[in-house]
């Protein structure tokens, strides 16, 4: 199986670009703050589950830190630091399970728990903000993760096709 990681890239910088030029559009201000898709820890996810935990480590990393760049600005690094972990972690446990839809479905959601409440808990060592935990998880973290689940599950199939290719395919197929 072979990935094509420079196409996984160029969708992860277009998403990242949809994520912070289009979706405050669509979403109503009231939610906001509430409901934060992170398409690019999406295809964080992706990649390590389709090209192993060193890539997603360094695909986390840099499209976490750009998130944090392009979106929040109170600090550097949360999201970034968050992104590349789970990238990896999740890698590490692709290696260990076959990677089918369900597996992906658990840690998409684990791992968009995990994401913000890693984001939150430095937000809270640096006193950015005076939130309890219980009052963030319910409204930000569980409706987030459950935004990413479902936002996964539906990129799932055309993201696997589009950028896996079986290395038992025809020579015609490998062209590009």
């Amino acid at each position: 199986m072979k990935v094509r990681i420079n196409w996984m890239i160029l969708i992860s910088l277009f998403l990242l670009v949809l994520e912070n030029g289009v979706v405050p559009w669509i979403v109503p201000s009231a939610w906001s703050e509430r409901l934060l898709p992170h398409l690019g820890f999406v295809m964080t996810l992706f990649s390590a589950g389709f090209a192993g935990r060193h890539v997603a480590f360094l695909f986390g990393l840099g499209f976490g830190l750009l998130q944090d760049t392009l979106s929040y600005g109170h600090l550097i690094g949360p999201y970034g630091f968050g992104m590349a972990l789970i990238g990896y972690l999740a890698g590490l446990l692709a290696e260990r399970k076959s990677f089918t839809i369900g597996f992906f479905a658990w840690v998409a959601l684990v791992g968009g728990m995990m994401l913000d409440s890693v984001a939150f808990s430095i937000y809270k060592l640096f006193t950015l903000t005076d939130l309890r935990f219980a009052y963030a998880f319910y409204w930000q973290i569980a409706p987030t993760a459950i935004l990413q689940l479902m936002i996964a599950l539906l990129f799932y199939v055309p993201v696997r096709r589009f950028l896996v290719k079986s290395t038992l395919s025809s020579p015609e197929d490998n062209q590009d």
